[in-house]
């Protein structure tokens, strides 16, 4: 089951994928866009969908630490309506909290330079978030 995680943000999107079993997240790409304008990242997460036979994609949906969705999370949710309407696989939000920050300290341990970490994070916090998913399954 290969299954694709997302970290939607306003000009980037970072794209993790599981392996062809659905055991591990590698990180794949940080797509960007003009800003705002979603539907080209849609359109490139969709190539991606039937390029690699997915079957599932994981959308982080950022929480407040009280629970509350704010504005990210609520571009967050509209992305996936938007997505469900290209593709035809299951599309999962889940809970990001804190997957930015523990991706940013991953990167400070490897000793990152901070042009990198900037090209990079978004990747990383995606391969996060999917890999938090793989491991509830």
């Amino acid at each position: 089951m290969r299954v694709i995680g997302l970290d939607v943000g306003t000009v980037t999107v970072g794209i993790a994928m599981s392996d062809p079993l659905g055991f591990s997240a590698q990180p794949l790409e940080t797509f960007r866009f003009p800003s705002e304008q979603y539907k080209t990242a849609i359109q490139h997460i969709a190539t991606l969908v039937k390029k690699h036979d997915v079957e599932r994609i994981v959308i982080g949906l950022p929480k407040n630490m009280n629970g509350s969705i704010g504005p990210s999370g609520e571009r967050s949710k509209a992305f996936k309506e938007a997505l469900a309407k290209v593709v035809d696989v299951p599309l999962v939000l889940w809970d990001e909290r804190l997957t930015t920050v523990q991706a940013e300290r991953i990167l400070l341990e490897a000793d990152t330079s901070r042009k990198k970490r900037k090209k990079v994070i978004d990747t990383m916090a995606a391969t996060l978030i999917l890999d938090n998913y793989l491991q509830s399954i």
